[in-house]
């Protein structure tokens, strides 16, 4: 057994079997129905009977997925900066997170469409409890965090964790995804948790560490969507930390918020890769000598890259103006864009709860305000 099969995707060798297991289940058939609504079932069946790999299980049901998640609840993927990622390199993609699925999802299509390695992306175990999401997790090559641990047997799972990301990542020649904070950001703060950092360093294989950072090639990454699907289930968690109140998620919670990422409508989304992480991570090891001042020196740099070059949407620009009662934005967004996010927020809010609206608005706006600290937003 390897020390790594707790929490590792499938071996080629074991996907055949698993699409076995899994090929009659009927959350399969749904899937595939959706993905192929045109294909008669046992011609989809045939095909995946026949799939020996995680690369063939990804590009031909995966990737035909998401362009059809595309497809129905959106208006359009775009991208940037990938034609400065080289071909057949691995790198780790740090990125602000907001839809469970989708953030690795439409990421991993970038790279293919592009011809880069594509990535092995870390999930909560909490979300693949049940057996048949715990299969699918592991054919698209997702690694289990464990989540909710005592303290003990958190330090051993992130230690755990960070060597097999470092074995992938230096010794399979596979690209490496995960979010730049524990859970999905639900306030539109996007902000690198060191915590994130500290397990990184914990597979180091070097003394110094920021010499190890600079081996796994760090790439920021930013994601935006015009219009979040899950914007009003994020509302109740909000209300209760600014009430300063424990949050219990509801029975199916997670479920009930993955399919809503996946159907619900996004609008236009844009995906930005930046640069690899190299003369900033030198300039950080020249400055300081203690780990703890890099890591938080690290954090920071992973926040400047991605707040910087996080798309703006008219949705955020409307939500600005919105929350702090102004038309500083007004040219950034048409009328009918405005009423269509308010036509939103009559369907989703209930206006009358003022912390609820005010927590809905701040989702979108914080982004303009975030921008504002690295130049004049238009």
């Amino acid at each position: 057994m390897s020390k790594f099969d707790a929490i590792r995707p499938f071996y080629d060798a074991e996907v055949n079997d698993a699409i076995r297991s899994a090929v009659n289940h009927p959350m399969m058939k749904a899937l595939m129905s959706f993905t192929f609504p045109d294909v008669d079932e046992e011609e989809w069946k045939s095909q995946l009977l026949r799939t020996h790999s995680i690369r063939d299980f990804q590009v031909n049901f995966i990737y035909q997925s998401v362009l059809k998640v595309l497809e129905k609840s959106s208006d359009g993927l775009t991208t940037s900066g990938f034609d400065k990622l080289q071909k057949n390199t691995s790198y780790l993609f740090v990125s602000n997170h907001r839809d469970i699925l989708l953030d690795t999802s439409l990421l991993n299509a970038a790279l293919y469409e592009h011809g880069l390695v594509m990535t092995a992306s870390a999930i909560g175990d909490n979300l693949v409890k049940k057996q048949f999401l715990h299969t699918l997790s592991r054919l698209n090559r997702n690694f289990l965090v464990q989540r909710g641990l005592p303290p003990r047997e958190l330090l051993q799972s992130s230690k755990l964790m960070s060597e097999y990301i470092c074995q992938l990542l230096r010794r399979e020649n596979r690209s490496v995804w995960i979010a730049q904070r524990e859970g999905r950001t639900k306030d539109g703060n996007d902000q690198t948790q060191q915590g994130v950092l500290k397990m990184l360093a914990m597979g180091s294989d070097e003394d110094n560490l920021m010499h190890y950072f600079k081996k796994i090639r760090i790439v920021p990454v930013s994601i935006s969507y015009e219009y979040d699907p899950t914007d009003a289930l994020k509302i109740p968690q909000l209300m209760a930390m600014a009430r300063q109140e424990i949050y219990i998620k509801e029975k199916n919670e997670d479920f009930i918020t993955l399919m809503s990422g996946i159907m619900g409508q996004k609008k236009r989304i844009h995906i930005h890769v930046c640069d690899v992480l190299e003369a900033e991570i030198d300039a950080i090891a020249q400055e300081f000598d203690n780990s703890n001042k890099q890591i938080q020196a690290l954090a920071q740099v992973l926040d400047d890259h991605i707040l910087s070059t996080y798309k703006l949407w008219p949705t955020n620009f409307i939500a600005y103006d919105m929350l702090h009662k102004t038309d500083r934005y007004a040219h950034c967004y048409s009328e009918a864009e405005k009423s269509l996010f308010e036509r939103r927020l009559e369907l989703r809010i209930d206006e009358a709860n003022p912390l609820a609206l005010q927590n809905f608005l701040a989702m979108y706006a914080n982004p303009v305000v975030n921008q504002m600290k690295y130049a004049d937003v238009v």
